[in-house]
């Protein structure tokens, strides 16, 4: 149920004046067999205004007027026993009954203002108590409507139409200008004479023991950068605008950089993807009076990390590597190094070793703020044969030979039938060979080392036997030729004893 009022003006001077629109909602004090309720809230309907049972009672039972006239029932409670409900429509879940044989209905709603009975059946009488419901309702909406964007004088104008919608009973409406009412005309409008500037104007709603309600035109305006934390560049930012008006504004201006933007049936406005040259001040006003205006600054942090080299990086055992990383931020940052997932200080490699090899990750830190960059050292060389070593197994019946090599990629290792050793990769070989022999062995070299000794001492021996026996046989021979005889005919003997004896 709706009820306006209206309120023109007559301007007739250059004074200014402000007015204001009151309207009260009474409620009355009801006789006994009637109740009041608000909406939303429970209905208590007492029983015999409140009054204690008979000791003859037999069963109490609530019924009410339906919308035709009819009689209906709600339920009925039988003395010492459960209450039984009978309604079969809408109140069927919404009826109850307490210890003092209350009706008791949730949820009032404007449908509720009837008339419920409760009949009273004891053994010696039957008695029933009509109780009327009243359910009071406060407006839904309270609005100025057909407001004057201009005055003019020495012309009639009409101000604005102050609506209240949904009360009930309805609302009994008043302007007041300065805290003093305004007389209204036989059809409910408000007039009085006015001036120039345009005036303003408000109205109180005034319910008495429930709720008073103002509206008033806005008097201060606020911006507010809704972020839980610093502002990233990159991140989505939202200003919310509010002024203490009643009704709120529906619309606003917000000023972004420069540009004046009007936005509707909201009082937010997101800056997406801010950067970091969006820092500054921001504003908004209202569109009506753009002098009712805020501001906020907003102060954008942003982080940049810039690392050379990047990815998977491959040298060569002795080669140098430059690494290079550059940092860029709004505030102080914080850099550490880590090696696969060890902290070391940053790395210089002047003479790359396989040790080098690894997983380096850079990272920068500002407040919340964090920037990673990483780069994978793969160090390559040929493959160099660090030891090549032979020893008994544990059983004692073979020999383990180890054979060990440094070089990236992995070396592929080869052992020949001469016990060598060969690793390769794409850069290189390498080779190293040991001398392997079984004890059994040792011990048939030995023997045959004996036996080539004692044969070549027996063929010594003899060759000297041999040697004696011929030179022999040459000196005999010699000694009895014809030609030594003349020679030496005269020295036989001594030839004899020289050479022949």
């Amino acid at each position: 149920m709706n009820h306006y009022c209206y309120l023109f003006r007559q301007i007739k001077s250059a004074q200014s004046s402000h007015g204001k629109c009151a309207f009260a909602f009474c409620v009355a004090a009801w006789a006994s067999d009637s109740v009041t309720a608000v909406y939303g809230e429970t209905i208590v309907v007492p029983c015999n205004g409140g009054s204690p049972p008979l000791d003859d009672l037999m069963f109490i039972k609530w019924k009410y007027e339906k919308d035709d006239g009819t009689p209906g029932d709600l339920l009925v409670k039988q003395d010492q026993k459960e209450a039984t409900v009978q309604a079969t429509d809408g109140y069927a879940q919404r009826v109850s009954i307490d210890d003092n044989y209350n009706l008791l209905i949730s949820e009032a709603t404007l449908m509720d203002q009837r008339t419920f009975t409760c009949m009273v059946v004891s053994v010696s009488n039957l008695n029933e108590f009509p109780v009327s419901i009243q359910v009071h309702k406060k407006p839904s909406a309270l609005q100025i409507m057909d407001q004057a964007q201009v005055l003019h004088k020495d012309k009639p104008t009409m101000v604005g139409t102050c609506v209240a919608a949904d009360a009930n009973p309805a609302a009994d409406i008043t302007w007041q200008k300065n805290g003093k009412p305004l007389a209204a005309d036989d059809k409910g409008r408000f007039a009085r004479a006015g001036s120039l500037p345009p005036l303003l104007f408000s109205f109180l709603l005034n319910i008495p023991s429930l709720f008073p309600l103002i509206a008033d035109p806005s008097e201060k305006v606020s911006l507010q950068v809704l972020s839980k934390g610093p502002i990233v560049e990159g991140d989505n930012v939202t200003l919310k605008c509010h002024a203490d008006g009643n009704p709120p504004p529906k619309a606003f201006y917000f000023h972004i950089k420069g540009q004046k933007t009007l936005v509707e049936n909201a009082d937010t406005y997101t800056l997406t993807a801010i950067g970091r040259d969006a820092g500054g001040e921001y504003k908004c006003s209202l569109p009506d009076n753009e002098k009712m205006e805020a501001s906020e600054s907003i102060t954008v942090s942003y982080l940049d990390l810039s690392l050379n080299p990047t990815g998977k990086v491959v040298k060569t055992v002795g080669d140098t590597l430059s690494v290079k990383m550059e940092k860029s931020a709004s505030g102080e940052a914080i850099v550490s190094w880590r090696k696969d997932g060890k902290v070391v200080k940053e790395p210089v490699f002047t003479k790359l070793t396989y040790t080098d090899a690894g997983i380096y990750k850079c990272e920068v830190t500002m407040g919340g703020i964090a920037r990673t960059q990483s780069f994978e050292l793969v160090v390559e060389g040929k493959p160099v044969i660090t030891g090549l070593t032979k020893q008994r197994s544990v059983d004692g019946n073979h020999k383990v030979l180890t054979c060990e090599a440094q070089g990236v990629p992995q070396p592929v290792f080869l052992v020949n039938l001469t016990v060598t050793c060969f690793v390769s990769n794409k850069l290189g070989d390498d080779a190293m060979t040991i001398n392997v022999s079984s004890d059994s062995q040792e011990e048939s070299d030995d023997q045959a080392k004996l036996i080539v000794g004692v044969v070549v001492g027996l063929i010594l021996a003899a060759a000297v036997v041999a040697l004696i026996y011929w030179l022999y046989m040459k000196n005999s021979r010699y000694c009895n030729s014809p030609m030594h005889t003349l020679a030496y005919h005269n020295h036989i003997s001594e030839c004899l004893t020289e050479r022949c004896s």
